[in-house]
């Protein structure tokens, strides 16, 4: 089904132990919802870099040939849902690259940068030539060039990154987790029963692998993995810190622990908040699968308000079936999700939802409930109308954000229901345990941290020279 929701990506990295690759494999396979459009995995044996990556899921890119082919006691992983650059097999991560006469590296990165294509041009008119569209490759490009560099090579290369970044780089004898100076994304360290440590962008890798969890990597803080152990150094002060609110709505597993705060937790206490502000006589308090289930159970328990199961989601459908017109994503929709009609059927329903994008397949679920005989619609959103593009990491295309240009009576009236209520931005904020502005909640009030009169969106790098990839 078309998601109306882009996932960003998913980082790991391991250091020290022979079962890199396949620690790599089921940690990435854990962190699967951040990314199902390509994966992939590369290696370090101490002498040199191996890297396989394909298009698809993890299971799919992966096969236990593959996997013995990575031998090495160290790897780095990738999911990637992309926010820049194209669904393309050159764009899949960690790109491996090459420079200064035999030095290898390999890169993973989940988040976006505003700035890249100011330096890609400068790059480009250098004479430099790049073999994706992604803003990853930027950096690849700092690096070389800054790698004769008397001080830090790594250093000079981030400081001239503005945006969001949690980075892990593979190097022969090493290992460095990075994550900007505002902690847009989540980056956390682990260290496994030997004693060896990794790093992931959730605590659901590190659960699944019997990783111990440390802590998170700092804002501006570069953590090295190697033989020595765990090492770090800053290369910028932290700012006031702009992490994600969506990663709790709907990107990160329930079970992650991002930000000091268990998702699960949070997104039922959204549901809680919810049920305060719009209450509404009902039969049922029914969750659309799967991202709407923790806060409808909020809901229901704070409502005193029977909770069901009445919309049941086809397992086999999966997240990437795109289709490219409008008639094949309502199809698309009643492939993804079935009606429960004897549960709908005659009743009052509160259906519970994470967020409304672009309305097209929410207003296609909704005339789902309809059809199955449901009698009046009362839908909660449990984040505030997304009004505004995301420049850090989630593809919302802003130009089709049905709430940018609608009230909230006209996007009830469009979906057809008897009524809609989104969650407010102080209920939202209520809801987790930091500072309210340690959050950024740039989609929902247009208030972003950094400049970005000029961005990268999701296609602005792509170049005609990238059809020999199609």
């Amino acid at each position: 089904m078309s998601s109306e929701k882009k996932d960003k990506c998913g980082v790991f990295g391991v250091w020290g132990t022979p079962d890199s690759a396949q620690l790599a494999y089921t940690a990435l396979y854990a962190q699967q919802h951040r990314g199902q459009e390509s994966a992939g995995i590369a290696v370090s044996d101490g002498e040199t870099l191996n890297a396989h990556a394909g298009m698809g899921l993890v299971a799919e890119v992966f096969s236990p040939a593959v996997l013995d082919r990575l031998e090495g006691a160290a790897a780095i992983g990738h999911n990637r849902y992309s926010t820049t650059g194209s669904s393309r097999a050159c764009n899949a991560q960690p790109l491996l690259e090459e420079f200064g006469g035999g030095i290898q590296v390999a890169v993973a990165h989940n988040g976006n940068l505003i700035n890249a294509g100011l330096l890609r041009e400068q790059y480009e008119q250098n004479g430099h030539i790049f073999h994706t569209s992604t803003d990853t490759e930027v950096i690849v490009h700092l690096l070389a060039y800054h790698h004769l560099s008397k001080s830090d090579p790594l250093v000079q290369a981030l400081d001239h990154l503005h945006g969001a970044y949690s980075l892990v780089f593979l190097f022969r004898d090493r290992i460095e987790a990075v994550r900007d100076p505002w902690g847009w994304r989540p980056l956390v360290i682990g260290q496994l029963d030997n004693g060896s440590f990794c790093v992931a962008s959730e605590t659901v890798a590190l659960d699944t692998i019997g990783a111990r969890f440390i802590r998170e990597v700092e804002p501006g803080e570069i953590v090295t993995l190697s033989d020595r152990g765990l090492e770090s150094r800053r290369f910028a002060q932290a700012q006031r810190p702009a992490h994600c609110i969506f990663e709790h709505i709907y990107l990160a597993n329930p079970s992650s622990n991002v930000f000091g705060d268990t998702v699960q937790v949070v997104r039922e206490k959204l549901g809680e908040v919810l049920a305060e502000e719009a209450p509404v006589a009902a039969d049922y308090v029914m969750p659309m699968p799967d991202s709407g289930r923790s806060a409808a159970l909020g809901y229901a328990r704070r409502s005193g308000i029977e909770f069901r199961e009445g919309i049941v989601p086809n397992r086999y459908v999966g997240r990437t079936f795109i289709q490219p017109t409008q008639a094949q994503r309502d199809i698309a929709v009643n492939l993804k999700l079935n009606v429960v009609r004897e549960v709908v059927r005659d009743k009052r329903i509160i259906v519970v939802e994470d967020s409304i994008v672009r309305g097209t397949t929410t207003r296609g679920k909704m005339n789902q409930l309809r059809r199955a005989g449901a009698r009046e619609i009362h839908l909660r959103i449990s984040c505030p109308p997304i009004r505004h593009g995301c420049y850090f990491g989630i593809d919302f295309a802003e130009s089709q954000l049905i709430a940018r240009e609608r009230s909230v009576s006209e996007i009830r009236d469009f979906l057809e229901i008897e009524s809609l209520h989104f969650l407010s931005h102080e209920g939202m904020l209520n809801c987790v345990s930091r500072p309210n502005d340690h959050y950024c909640t740039a989609c929902f009030s247009g208030d972003y941290r950094l400049n970005v009169d000029r961005p990268v969106t999701k296609l602005s790098l792509e170049r005609h020279q990238l059809k020999m990839f199609t």
